[in-house]
């Protein structure tokens, strides 16, 4: 036997010590909604991005079900946020993201509803695009039509709302939210507040003094799509008094359309009935 031949058959029983694993090519990010709650809601893109992930960075309102179409090897963290209370900030989150995608993994951002509806995609985007790391963006169901569509109540019609407003019921540092309350007073279009529970008697006393009629419809529903949802008919006059009897993630919609709403019975229930008694 040659010895080349005898060299390059030792080379290949060798094993390296203390070296440096191939570098792997860089992975990439996706911002993707997983809608309102409901698994049945989300999309196919989403599902097959979701079914490929080796990270899964989460918010908290994402439910099991859906965490759970990802692989048993992907890792999980919760990036979970609720009122004052953050177990990250959005800078580390973004930083999050970028370092795993620069690990080369393919990382998943999962959130609930639509990634670029008061979901801060954007600013996790942006720190994509300046770290040169690929990002793709994949929508969601977003709640405001979970709970308009669950109750009935179009958010546009041709007789009673020619536009449709989605604000958001909280400043970026707390306090009150900057809005144009003598824009979204005007009559015959729908105003949908995202995260307003605790703040519906400031945005009623606003839209009021504003000049939209305390007997406006109005719409609230919590848990849009899950099966606690729970779905409250009430006036614009009413607002506060009815959002005081809820405490979970809810959304608040004012506006004539709203006239069509039906509080009706929660998901849960209208499953415990016979089908025919479901019309």
């Amino acid at each position: 036997m040659s010895e080349s031949c005898d060299r390059a058959r030792r080379a290949r029983r060798l094993v390296l010590l203390g070296g440096v694993r191939p570098a792997r090519s860089a992975g990439q990010v996706w911002l993707v909604g997983a809608g309102p709650g409901d698994p049945e809601l989300l999309t196919l893109k989403a599902l097959r991005v979701l079914q490929a992930a080796e990270v899964v960075v989460h918010d908290g309102l994402v439910p099991d079900e859906i965490l759970d179409l990802a692989p048993a090897a992907a890792r999980r963290i919760s990036v979970a946020k609720r009122k004052s209370r953050h177990s990250y900030s959005q800078d580390e989150i973004n930083r999050m993201l970028v370092a795993f995608a620069l690990e080369g993994l393919n990382v998943v951002r999962l959130k609930g509803g639509d990634p670029f509806m008061f979901g801060r995609g954007g600013e996790e985007l942006q720190a994509c695009r300046d770290a040169g790391v690929e990002a793709h963006v994949v929508p969601g169901v977003t709640a405001a039509l979970a709970a308009s569509a669950a109750a009935g109540a179009p958010l546009t019609h041709r007789q009673s709302a020619q536009a449709v407003t989605f604000v958001t019921g909280h400043a970026a540092r707390g306090g009150e939210p900057d809005l144009d309350w003598a824009g979204l007073a005007r009559a015959n279009q729908t105003v949908v507040i995202y995260m307003g529970l605790s703040m519906a008697a400031l945005i009623a006393t606003r839209l009021m003094a504003a000049g939209r009629a305390g007997s406006t419809p109005a719409l609230i529903v919590e848990n849009a799509s899950r099966a606690d949802e729970r779905r409250l008919v009430t006036t614009l006059r009413d607002l506060a008094e009815a959002a005081a009897t809820l405490n979970g993630p809810a959304m608040l919609i004012v506006g004539e359309a709203m006239s069509m709403a039906e509080a009706g019975a929660t998901v849960e229930e209208l499953e415990a009935m016979p089908l025919e008694a479901r019309a």
